[in-house]
C-alpha cells in the first residue's frame, strides 16, 4: 500500500466538495470544473488560485484513481474508528487494539516504520508523479491524436543505474538508523516514523557518489513521451501515463505523468460537453418567412438546417450527430442564429421594408402600453 501521511491529515473529498459515495465519473466531473476555475492560464499571478489548483490536483491524483481511493479510505477509516472505539486513552498511552492488530504497528506500516510489522523506509520507494502542459488544436482536442511531449525532467543516472554510487563501489549501513532509513519520534498517543536526516532515508551512506548525478541515482535529463490524446478531451483534462514519471528509488517503481491539456480557442466553434456550438447570421427575410440554411461542421462538409417562420434571433437549434465523438457518445451541434440587420440599403429595399411598415397592422410593443395602461386603471 502506497500512503502517504497527508492521507491521514487531509479531507479530500471536502477539497473536491463531493460526498465520500461519489461516483468515480462525477468525481471527475467535479475536478475538471475545478481545475477550469483555478488553472493558473486563467488566473496569471493569482498564487491563491495556484495553490488551489494544486491542492485540487493532488486531491484528485487519489480520489481519481480506484486502487488508490480504496487505499485512501481505509486509511482515513482505520485512524477515526480506533479514537472512536477506544477514544485517545490516557496520556502517554500509545497503543490500541484494532481487529486484533496493534494501532501502532497500523500506523508504522502507513507511514514507513514503527511497529514489529513495518518496513522499512530503505526498502524500493515509488518515485515522484511528474505534471506537465500541453496545448493542443480545438480540432485536435476533439479528434483525438499522438503526439510527442518534451519533457526535461528527473530520470534514472545512467552512469550508476541508480545506486548513487561510482562504479566498483558500494554504500554502508547508516548507524543512526541501523539502516532502516527511519528514526522512532512520540507524538501523543502515537509513535511515528520520520525519514532519517543522516542518510535521507536511505538507510545507507554513500561515501564514494557517482560523478554525474552526485549520489541521488537520478539526473536531470532532456527526454521525448508519446502520448494518445483521447478524442474529445476537454480544457484542463488530466491525462494519466502510468509510470512515466520520476524514476523509483532502491528498485521501486517509477511515479506517473500528468498530462494537463490546454485546449486552443476555435474561430468559429465552441463547446458544451459533447456538444459543438456555432453562431450563425440570418438575414431578416430568412427569420420572418423561413428558410433551408447550410450550416459549417468539423468536417467540412456543410449540413442542412431547416428554419422555421418566424424563427427569433438568438433561438437555440440542434443537429443531431454533429457534435464530439468519443469512445462512449457522440454530441449534437447547436446552432445560435442572430438576426443581421443591414447597414445600408438599396432603393429597392428601402421601399420594400417601407411598404411593410404600412402593412403592419400592431406595433410589436403595443402589447406593453396595453398592460401598462390596463395596470394604471386597477389601481385608480
Amino acid at each position: 500500500m502506497t500512503v502517504q501521511r497527508e492521507w491521514f491529515e487531509k479531507d479530500y473529498y471536502a477539497v473536491l466538495g463531493v460526498a465520500k459515495d461519489a461516483t468515480g465519473k462525477e468525481i471527475t466531473k467535479i475536478y475538471r470544473k475545478l481545475a477550469r476555475k483555478f488553472h493558473p492560464d486563467a488566473n496569471p499571478n493569482n498564487a491563491s488560485a495556484e495553490d488551489k489548483f494544486k491542492e485540487i490536483s493532488a486531491a484528485y491524483d487519489v480520489l481519481g484513481d480506484d486502487a488508490r481511493r480504496s487505499e485512501y479510505d481505509e486509511v482515513r477509516r482505520a485512524g477515526p474508528s480506533a479514537f472512536a472505539r477506544h477514544g485517545a486513552g490516557p496520556p502517554g498511552s500509545q497503543r490500541f487494539d484494532v481487529g486484533g492488530a496493534d494501532i501502532s504497528d497500523l500506523i508504522g506500516q502507513m507511514f514507513g516504520g514503527g511497529g514489529s510489522h513495518s518496513r522499512s523506509a530503505s526498502g524500493p520507494r515509488r518515485g515522484g508523479d511528474v505534471e506537465a502542459s500541453l496545448t493542443l488544436d480545438f480540432v485536435d482536442a476533439v479528434r483525438g491524436m499522438t503526439t510527442s511531449l518534451h519533457l526535461t525532467s528527473e530520470v534514472q543516472c545512467l552512469t550508476c543505474a541508480g545506486s548513487g554510487a561510482r562504479q566498483g563501489t558500494t554504500a554502508k549501513r547508516c548507524v543512526r538508523c541501523s539502516g532502516r532509513g527511519v528514526v522512532d519520534e512520540n507524538q501523543g498517543p502515537f509513535a511515528f516514523s520520520s525519514e532519517c536526516l543522516r542518510c535521507n532515508g536511505r538507510g545507507s551512506i554513500i561515501e564514494h557518489p557517482c560523478p554525474t548525478c552526485q549520489g541521488t541515482g537520478t539526473e536531470v535529463r532532456a527526454r521525448e513521451v508519446n502520448v494518445r490524446i483521447p478524442a474529445g478531451v476537454d480544457n484542463g483534462q488530466r491525462i494519466r501515463l502510468k509510470g512515466r514519471g520520476a524514476p523509483g528509488r532502491s528498485g521501486g517503481p517509477a511515479g506517473d505523468l500528468f498530462v494537463v491539456c490546454n485546449v486552443a480557442r476555435h474561430h468559429l466553434f465552441g463547446r458544451e460537453g459533447k456538444n459543438l456550438t456555432v453562431r450563425l447570421p440570418i438575414t431578416f427575410t430568412e427569420a420572418v418567412l423561413g428558410a433551408n440554411i447550410d450550416v459549417p461542421t468539423l468536417d467540412d462538409i456543410p449540413v442542412t438546417l431547416r428554419l422555421k417562420p418566424s424563427t427569433q434571433s438568438g433561438s437555440r437549434h440542434r443537429v443531431k450527430g454533429k457534435g464530439i465523438q468519443t469512445t462512449k457518445d457522440l454530441g449534437d451541434l447547436i446552432v445560435t442564429v442572430d438576426v443581421v440587420i443591414p447597414k445600408s440599403l438599396s432603393e429597392e429595399e428601402r421601399d420594400a421594408i417601407e411598404q411593410l411598415a404600412r402593412v403592419t397592422k400592431e406595433s410589436v410593443r403595443s402589447h406593453i402600453y396595453s398592460e401598462t395602461k390596463s395596470r394604471k386603471i386597477n389601481t385608480e
